[in-house]
Parts: structure tokens; sequence; C-alpha cells
């Protein structure tokens, strides 16, 4: 059995036993043996950031990622890679501000100022942060400081080059006016006395973490961010002596760690006049007539665009906007990370449905085409599957559409639409109604309808919503059903999708390279089979002037995989994928078709409906969501 006590007990004995309290003199000694220990704000986050691993992911060796990002380096970074995802560039210019502020650069006397649509992860991410200030290792701090300072802010100027070198550190910062009085009126001067203690980070102790949050501009009050003057103190000190001070502000509980300005512009601009010194010159006003306070903090804030906008408009504002290093956080435009959001969303929650394949990748295409900018180059589906990775070319042709013209196109994409919440609510509604247990994604098409037509928002854009959910996404989802349902009839679909790929690439080869094949029976020479490889072909409208550059694209790629190592099967190329499942479900179609719609079957088809179920229950489907969608497809696909 557990004894709690003993468990509690034993965590107090290695806490207390862990925790250091000495005198400066003790400090130094054990700074003389590693003085990794004192860091300013900046190197300490910058370090805590990194030091959980990076990936450093070579573009070149992933096609998708290819066609994504270009030949980009993309970093990820281990400590945000399980919560956050489609949002690695952000991530990237978020660490890159922490290490140019770890270097003492410009940004370490900036704010770091996120600004993006609701619900796309601006909180998130700070709430990120803070947490992994609060789960790091403690720090020396003077005890009894209200700033909890760095204690080899005692050392006097003249001496510190010598510590400095001794240490082989860069001391900054001077001492608060309490430890100040302290050091002169209960130490006599002799700072080596001074008692150093361990200390953490908390944001509900407000220790080493400060938040701001929007205050009504009627009743703003600056001691929120440098304290006040304790007025029950007046009567026994005069108005200049440092033990009137109050110094509980968020900038004196955040000195060391980080300052948070929640919606910081919803705040009146003279109540953000304090960041204009504790960026640029490392300090903030004290309460009453007493000396500036050395600070040293990360300031982080974040708003949405349009208070920003209305911020910038204003050419008052300019010495706050020369301190502000800005990073836009938009909404996820990557398929296949906006449903690892929705599965990290419901990995979360006590909800333990069964959810039918395709769903979440239903509410995902939804939430992305109301992201995604108009573009006269091609349709919201298809840009959608490009900018999630998928080779598509135009139709008839062999050229592939360019990624990057379509993101020129549209430079604010992702900073409007729907956002990641509304979608997670409208799983729950689903999930919560769900009386089998089970949701799958025609359910849920009608629950986004519902949940579409409740909005707070323009008529038109109400339609415009719809009509993705009636029309587009219903559209694409018959697509994806008739292939499953189709495959499923298929005995060995992949050994068989395989065959026709190896087929195909076969006789591409030879015809790109103007040779012959040889029958592996007869030994016989024969020349590429031209009806095979337009079979295939035609499945994506390539026509007869266009096949030549096809199946050299298509050669020349599976060249370019098999140089830089990487594997080549029937998936490896977008295009040819598609018209090889296309070309098998064709040959199944009709037959499927007839044994889906078949109120009464006959023995064989009863085999062979049962077969198809079992493979769909493989595939991911439980008996009831299998049913309903089997129903659904028997009346509404196969119209013609």
């Amino acid at each position: 059995m557990v004894d709690f006590s003993e468990l509690i007990m034993a965590d107090r004995q290695a806490r207390k036993r862990n925790k250091f309290k000495g005198t400066f003199i003790e400090y130094l000694d054990s700074l003389k043996e590693d003085a990794s220990s004192y860091e300013l704000a900046h190197q300490r986050l910058y370090r805590l950031l990194t030091e959980p691993g990076v990936d450093y992911i070579k573009t070149e060796e992933d096609a998708r990622l290819m066609r994504i990002y270009g030949k980009e380096l993309i970093k990820r970074y281990h400590f945000f890679k399980d919560d956050f995802y489609g949002i690695d560039q952000t991530i990237m210019k978020i660490v890159r501000y922490f290490c140019s502020a770890a270097m003492k650069g410009e940004e370490s006397r900036q704010v770091l100022y996120l600004v993006g649509p609701v619900g796309a992860g601006k909180s998130s991410l700070i709430e990120a942060i803070k947490h992994l200030l609060e789960t790091s290792d403690p720090i020396y701090a003077l005890e009894g400081c209200p700033m909890r300072e760095e204690p080899l802010h005692l050392i006097p100027k003249h001496l510190r080059p010598q510590i400095e070198e001794l240490l082989n550190i860069k001391i900054e910062g001077d001492l608060c006016p309490a430890c100040k009085y302290r050091l002169i009126h209960e130490f006599n001067g002799k700072y080596e006395d001074f008692p150093v203690v361990q200390t953490d980070f908390s944001v509900r102790s407000r220790k080493g973490i400060g938040v701001v949050p929007p205050v009504d501009p009627n009743n703003q009050d600056t001691s929120v961010l440098i304290g006040s003057i304790d007025i029950s103190k007046m009567d026994l000190y005069s108005e200049d002596d440092p033990r009137v001070l109050s110094l509980n502000g968020a900038f004196n509980a955040g000195n060391r760690g980080i300052v948070e300005f929640i919606e910081v512009f919803k705040n009146d601009v003279e109540y953000l006049h304090t960041m204009i010194t504790a960026t640029q010159e490392k300090s903030i006003p004290s309460p009453g007539k007493n000396a500036m306070i050395y600070f040293d903090g990360v300031i982080l804030a974040h708003s949405n665009e349009a208070e920003w906008n209305k911020f910038k408009s204003d050419h008052t504002n300019e010495a706050i906007l020369d301190r502000i290093v800005k990073i836009e956080v938009p909404y996820c435009l990557e398929l296949s990370e906006e449903i690892k959001i929705y599965e990290k969303m419901l990995r979360n929650s006590n909800f333990k449905s069964h959810i039918a394949p395709h769903t979440l990748e239903i509410a995902a295409m939804f939430a992305i085409l109301t992201r995604l900018s108009p573009s006269a180059k091609v349709d919201p589906l298809t840009k959608l599957k490009i900018y999630n990775g998928e080779e598509i070319i135009e139709k008839g042709t062999t050229k592939r559409i360019d990624i990057l013209e379509l993101r020129d196109e549209a430079e604010r994409e992702g900073m409007t639409g729907i956002s990641t919440r509304f979608i997670t609510k409208a799983i729950d509604t689903a999930l919560a109604e769900s009386d089998c247990n089970c949701i799958n994604p025609i359910g849920l098409i009608d629950v986004l309808s519902r949940e579409v037509k409740e909005m707070t928002t323009t008529d038109e854009l109400k339609k415009k919503y719809l009509g993705f959910l009636q029309d587009t996404i219903k559209k694409e989802y018959h697509k994806i059903l008739e292939k499953e349902v189709t495959k499923a009839f298929i005995h060995g679909y992949r050994e068989q999708a395989e065959d026709l790929f190896n087929n195909y690439l076969d006789h591409a080869e030879a015809f790109a390279n103007k040779t012959k094949l040889k029958d592996p029976n007869t030994g016989e020479e024969l020349n590429p089979d031209e009806e095979f490889m337009r079979s295939i072909e035609e499945q994506l409208g390539i026509t007869q002037a266009g096949a030549k550059g096809f199946r050299q694209d298509v050669t020349a790629y599976m060249f370019s995989i098999i140089r830089n190592g990487g594997k080549v099967d029937y998936t490896a190329y977008e295009p040819l994928r598609e018209a090889i499942e296309k070309k098998l479900t064709a040959s199944v179609r009709e037959l499927s078709r007839i044994i889906t719609q078949s109120k009464v079957r006959d023995k064989e088809q009863n085999v062979k409906y049962d077969a198809m179920v079992e493979e769909m229950k493989l595939n991911g489907y439980c008996d009831h969501c299998c049913n309903v969608i089997l129903k659904y497809a028997a009346n509404n696909l196969w119209k013609d």
C-alpha cells in the first residue's frame, strides 16, 4: 500500500536538501565551479527552447516538403513539436528572435509581439513558453529582494572587471533601491554577507512571470506595471525612502523572466510608455522619487490584427513601434497538419467515441478552405491540395502549378477564416450528440452547417461557407468515399496498383530513352505500349501532345528519388498515383455500385458485400459507421 505521508516527507526532504541558501561568497564559489547558472533572461529562454533538441530538415530529401517550402532549411524544435502543427516558419521566427536576443543583439532590447487571428495559437505559444520557464531549474537571487535580482549586482563597479575575468562572464545591472538600502543599513556595506537563495518561476505566485491584462482606459494606473508607494508607511519614512516602495508591479514580478501583455493595444498608449525604457534602457521607473530600476526580462505581447492596424496607423506611436519585433501567427494552411491539431485536442479531452476515417480530414478541409484567398490560377480545393504538398499538374499539360506564385497572389493568407476553436467545438457537439458513440463525415458536415448558420457574421460569408460544406466538400467526400468503397472490393489493391505503376514506369522509361522492352517470358524485344500508357494518362486529362512531356517528367522524377536514397512506389509521384487509382477504381466501379445499391443480393453478391465490409472495418470503420457510410453511398454515389 502507498504511504502518502512517507511520500510527501521524502519529497520535502529532497527539495530541502537540494535548495541552496548561503552567503554571497558561497554563491561566488559555486559560480567559479560552474558559471553557466549566470544567464540573462533571453539567454535562459533560448537555452530552454533549444535544449530538448532541434531537427534540421533538408527539404531536398523530402519531396512533399520540397513542394511546400522549396529549398529552405526547416528547423523543427522538439519543445514545440508535440503541441504545435503547421506553423514551423512562425516558430522558427520566434526562436530566431531569442537567438539574436541571447547574443545581446538589438532584439534583446525589443518586445516580441505576436499578431494573428483568434484561435491561431498566439496565447498557446506564450503559455507554452511560460510553462517552460516554470518547469526550469531554480535561479539564484538575493534573499528578500522584491525583484528576485541577480546576486552579482552586489559587486561594485570598480571591482567588476576582475570578477568578470575570474568567472569569464559579463555582469550587467544594478541593485534595486530596496536591496541597496538593506546593504547599507543592515549589512554595513559588507555585500559578501548578503544572503543568497534559490528561487523558482511561477505564474500564480508572480515569481519571474508578470502578466498584464488589458486595463480600462479610464482607470489605468501605472502601479500595475511598476508598483506603488505604500501610503501606510508615509508617516514613518520620507517620500524618497526605499522602505515606502511596494515593488509588486508586473515589471517587478517579471524581472529575470517574462512580462506578458495580453491584448496589448487595448491599453491606452501612455500606459505603455514604460515599455520604452524597459526595452531600450533596460530600466523601469520606480514609484515616487526614487531612481530608475534595472530590469532584465523578456517582454511578450499579443493582440489581434485589427488592434495592431489601429495602433500603427497613429504616427505618434513610433517610439513604441520601433521597439517591437512583430511576428505573424496565421492559421494553419496544411491539411495534414490541421488534422494533427484536432487529434491533439481530442487526446486531451475525455471523449472516447469512435471517429470514422476522413471525419477529421473533412473538418480540416472546411477550416482551410475558409482561410484561403481566391486565386485566378486554381480552384480553392486544388489550392488546398497544393498547400498540403500534393503534386498537382495543370490538366492536359505537364506543367506543375507553382506554390510560390499562389502565395504571392495572397500575402495575408491565413489571417482570416474559421478558427480551429470553431471546428473543435463542432466536433465536440457531434461527439456529444452521438447516440452510437461514433461520428462520421456525413454527421459532422451537418453539424458544421448548423454551426455556420448560427454564426455572428454577414449573410454573404455564411453563404460562402455553406457553399464549401454543401458543394465543394461534399463532392470531394463523394470522391473519397467512392474510392474507399471500390478499394474494399479489390483484393490486393496495393499489389495491383504497384503492378500498374511498375509496368507504366518500364514503358515510360523505354519511351523517354527511345529503347525497347524485353518480354520476360519470350525474350522478344517490344516497343513501348502506347495504348497502355494512354489508358493511364487519360485519367488525368493529359492530351496526346502532352503525353511525351509527362512521361519524361515521371522518369526524371523517379530517378531523382532513387539518387537521393528515397523509396519508389506507386504513391511517389502524386499525378501518377491519382491516375493509377482512377484506372483501378474504374475497373470495379460498376460492380461495387450494383452490389452496394442492391436491396436483395444473391449468394455471390452477399459474399462480396460481406468481404467489402470486413475490408472497410480493417481500414478503421466500426460496424455502425460502416452501415451508415454504405447506406449513404448507395443513395448518393453513382447518380449517373
